[in-house]
């Protein structure tokens, strides 16, 4: 089965949400809160890392010649909090453009069997579109208040 490509313009505009989203707002407005132990920054980097994972996968994936799926579990947002909120919050959206561009890129130019092996387990590492929108919903709103 042949993957659908469309998922390569939702991460695209996906990408290009994070950069909008980063340029127009101040570093105070970085710092709003989306919830209760988050700001837009955090939010930010959490799509970093979490996008950073999927290159993982990616490289790993590659390697080997076959799915790699690492032990890593939600908890990791949790233990991660201190240190998405010591990140200054501007070189938070920084990391998470630079990462999103890089991962999209990536994901286009990566080979097909392995893609589709990989969409076939967890389309969300593939459609990363999913993952940010939903968090880039989240700051969006509550930077509306």
């Amino acid at each position: 089965m042949t993957l659908d490509q469309s998922f390569v313009e939702r991460n695209r505009a996906s990408t290009e949400r994070i950069r909008s989203l980063a340029a127009r707002l101040s570093d105070e407005e970085l710092q709003h809160r989306v919830g209760e132990h988050w700001t837009v920054a955090i939010t930010l980097a959490h799509i970093a890392f979490w996008d950073r994972r999927v290159m993982y996968v990616l490289d790993m994936t590659q390697r080997d010649g076959k799915l790699f799926i690492p032990a890593i579990d939600i908890f990791v947002n949790d233990l991660s909090l201190p240190f998405w909120a010591a990140i200054p919050p501007r070189e938070a959206a920084r990391i998470a453009i630079e990462t999103a561009e890089a991962l999209d890129k990536r994901l286009e130019a990566y080979p097909a069997a392995l893609l589709e092996e990989i969409h076939a387990y967890n389309k969300r590492w593939v459609e990363r579109a999913l993952h940010r929108g939903a968090h880039l919903d989240e700051a969006e709103a509550a930077l509306k208040g």
